[in-house]
């Protein structure tokens, strides 16, 4: 007897997830364990799964993608930023708020999956292990620097030591994880040689390069107009309210919009053809921060084209 063709959604959170079976309304949830994602791959058994969509949460799916992914089940990513607009257009979300809410669900993302166009989820396990390197490394980062704000305040010295000796720690620390992402970097050819050609381009050094290729992996295939969405640097239009009229950027990936902006302020200053790309922004009335937004997308643009075509940065003016 042949089996039911089923398209399944995945809503995941850091202790369980919500399964929903597309065709025949099925839903269950199961523990976001080995155990969990165990009993999933035999109740799917039962079907002809022709898709599997997830949505990224934090890295909190990445177990759960790794175990399906074992049986050849295809599982594909959602974009969160997509799947609000869908659900909305749907009628299921009223506005469309970047937060998980538990409208939308995994019967939302099962339709999304069967009706809209989806990436095939990477299974890599150094651009993964690369990835959790840079996530922890931006954790101490932000750690160091609430520490070393909170040490200007204070007065009592056993105090001022004892945060101290916690900013030599996580100094040390991101060291450490400099030191190991480089190591990953360079042990795979691959990732090695696109580590090259990104830290060719002036303002991008190894935090940058790193992260990109970490947290954006997609960077060098997917066209200049899904990258910018997916780094978060897409203008959308305000359509009514106060603001109709005016773009911003919303949505994407936190981390890679950040280091991206942060490598815009260096560029905007020490890449010629950048820094006049910077200055004719703001000489024809944009705002500072408008104008470095456009300088981050304009630098994406360019990163994604070197690795595209497999060469390295060349100062030419960009138009």
């Amino acid at each position: 007897m042949a089996k039911q063709a089923v398209i399944v959604g995945i809503d995941i959170s850091k202790d369980w997830f919500d399964v929903a079976v597309l065709e025949t309304g099925e839903g269950f949830r199961l523990d976001n364990d080995q155990t969990g994602w165990t009993t999933l791959v035999k109740r799917l058994r039962r079907f002809e799964v022709v898709a599997i969509g997830i949505e990224p949460s934090g890295g909190y799916e990445r177990g759960v993608a790794r175990w399906l992914q074992r049986p050849d089940l295809m599982v594909r990513n959602v974009n969160p930023h997509k799947l609000r607009h869908y659900a909305q257009a749907q009628g299921v979300l009223a506005s469309p708020v970047l937060a998980k809410t538990d409208i939308i669900d995994a019967a939302v993302i099962a339709r999304y999956t069967g009706q809209m166009p989806t990436q095939p989820r990477r299974n890599d396990p150094l651009t993964e292990q690369l990835a959790e390197l840079v996530i922890a490394r931006r954790q101490l980062s932000d750690d160091k620097v609430r520490l070393s704000n909170q040490l200007e305040l204070l007065h009592e010295g056993v105090v001022k030591r004892i945060f101290k000796a916690r900013l030599r720690r996580i100094e040390a620390d991101i060291v450490l994880l400099d030191k190991r992402a480089a190591e990953l970097v360079a042990s795979q050819d691959d990732l090695a040689r696109k580590d090259r050609l990104i830290q060719s381009l002036c303002g991008a050094g190894a935090v940058v390069s790193h992260t990109l290729l970490g947290l954006a992996p997609e960077l060098g295939t997917a066209d200049r107009r899904q990258i910018a969405a997916l780094a978060g640097l897409a203008p959308y239009d305000h359509q009514s309210g106060v603001l109709k009229g005016r773009s911003s950027i919303w949505g994407g990936r936190a981390m890679v919009r950040r280091v991206l902006y942060m490598a815009a302020l260096s560029a905007s200053q020490t890449n010629p053809p950048l820094r006049d790309f910077y200055r004719r922004l703001t000489a024809a009335g944009k705002p500072p921060k408008v104008a470095l937004v456009a300088v981050a997308r304009k630098l994406l643009t360019i990163l994604g084209a070197m690795l595209r075509t497999n060469q390295r940065w060349t100062p030419i003016k960009p138009t």
